[in-house]
């Protein structure tokens, strides 16, 4: 009886452990940073949040738009010059001189695993000339990927009480960014050296200083693919990541962090985004949705143009629905693949996306002069009649003004021919009478 009693209590409380780690498993986990967001890069859905919109200074992490400017702008094996300034701007650097040339890809390196502050404005002021106008750029470009609440004044973050952006706009400007494969062969590359330059003769070693990609490194995470971290007294302490997993790719950023926790918290984050939500395909392009009918009889087929994804809870088991946008077709003309409608994508009563729908065949708006496909009946026949009167009626009216016409051009060649006869007649007798 003992023994049973045992068994039951012990049976109990595996149960009761294995509930709440189930239970903790799907509950976000708590994070010191003040600003956060965990946005899946494929859809942009937010997955967690907290102050997503708030406007902090954001440090080095603001060297993540640098980084991405010049992936636009330059190419890797580009010389840069060194101007008189870059060498003694304040905070981090790896060394550069004056005059010394450097290659972008080395400046990259210098940037993103060292934080260098040297190279950011190196990086400025070879692609815009300078600090001022390369701003205008950062700002121009955040707003083209939706930065709401961004105001850059620097390329690489020291502080200044202008300077400021939102966790949710960082995610947005490193979504961009890691759509570079350039960026994740330099983030997760965890040494680098430079080589002897014009300036420098011996190697220049740069060492990453991201945990999350350091193999030996307690916070090491399978599956980052980069990351910046950023820090000065006023913006506190700041972390932005990227990392992949069966296929979905999650990007965290943590703003304005007084208690340094951004290693084990952005761990956290990704476990549970990837434990609890997946990337779903909704549809992929050139499937076929469904189809669209012109005039009651012409059935258009309607194929995706592109695909759509879905971020799918792992607790749910509601699937999209598609809301095709109706509109009158009937007097266009259009191609196979041309886009000619759209459908909005909604899932759990919300939208999150809309979807362009193509033409599966040729359409032309032009009727022919009678249709034998549509129903044949006396209307039609009658309207068939008329058509054929009325066309006949056309061409009769132009015949009579043809004959009418020719009958006045032959009339006025017979009274110049007449015409003729007469002068020679008079021409013949004038000449007798002399």
């Amino acid at each position: 009886m003992n023994k049973l009693i045992t068994y039951i209590l012990a049976f109990i409380l595996i149960f009761s452990l294995t509930a709440n780690k189930a239970e903790a498993k799907n509950v976000p986990p708590k994070i010191s940073a003040d600003g956060v967001v965990l946005m899946d890069a494929t859809t942009g859905s937010i997955l967690y949040s907290k102050n997503q919109d708030s406007k902090y200074p954001p440090a080095s992490t603001t060297k993540i738009m640098t980084a991405l400017l010049a992936l636009e702008n330059c190419k890797l094996d580009d010389i840069v010059k060194i101007g008189k300034k870059p060498p003694f701007v304040e905070g981090s650097r790896i060394g550069i001189l004056e005059g010394e040339k450097l290659s972008v890809k080395d400046l990259l390196y210098g940037l993103l695993l060292q934080s260098g502050n040297d190279c950011a404005q190196a990086l400025a002021e070879h692609i815009s000339g300078s600090i001022d106008t390369f701003s205008e750029l950062m700002n121009k470009r955040a707003l083209e990927l939706g930065c709401q609440n961004t105001n850059f004044v620097n390329p690489h973050g020291l502080y200044d009480a202008a300077h400021r952006t939102s966790a949710m706009d960082l995610a947005l400007i490193l979504k961009e960014l890691s759509k570079h494969k350039e960026f994740k062969e330099i983030a997760t590359t965890t040494m680098y050296y430079i080589e002897p330059t014009n300036k420098s003769k011996e190697k220049r070693p740069i060492w990453n200083k991201n945990r999350l990609i350091q193999p030996n490194s307690e916070y090491y995470y399978e599956g980052c693919e980069g990351g910046k971290t950023g820090y000065t007294v006023q913006s506190k302490h700041s972390y932005v990541s990227v990392a992949s997993k069966n296929g979905q790719r999650l990007i965290a950023v943590l703003l304005h962090d007084s208690e340094r926790t951004y290693w084990s918290d952005v761990r956290k984050l990704f476990d549970y985004g990837f434990d609890n939500f997946s990337l779903e395909t909704f549809y992929l392009e050139g499937d076929h949705l469904t189809e669209y009918t012109i005039n009651d009889n012409i059935k258009i087929p309607l194929l995706a143009s592109e695909n759509f994804y879905y971020v799918k809870n792992s607790s749910s088991n509601e699937v999209p629905t598609l809301k095709i946008n109706n509109k009158d077709l009937s007097e266009k003309s259009f191609k196979r693949g041309d886009n000619i409608l759209t459908a909005s994508i909604l899932y759990k009563d919300k939208r999150i996306g809309t979807l362009n729908l193509a033409s599966g065949i040729d359409y032309s708006s032009k009727k022919p002069l009678f249709n034998f496909s549509e129903k044949f009946n006396f209307n039609m026949i009658k309207s068939f009649l008329l058509k054929i009167l009325k066309f006949t009626s056309i061409l009769l009216i132009l015949a009579i003004i043809m004959l009418r016409i020719r009958k006045k051009i032959r009339d006025k060649k017979r009274r110049k021919r007449k015409e003729k006869i007469r002068e020679k007649i008079y021409m013949s007798k004038y000449k007798n009478f002399k």
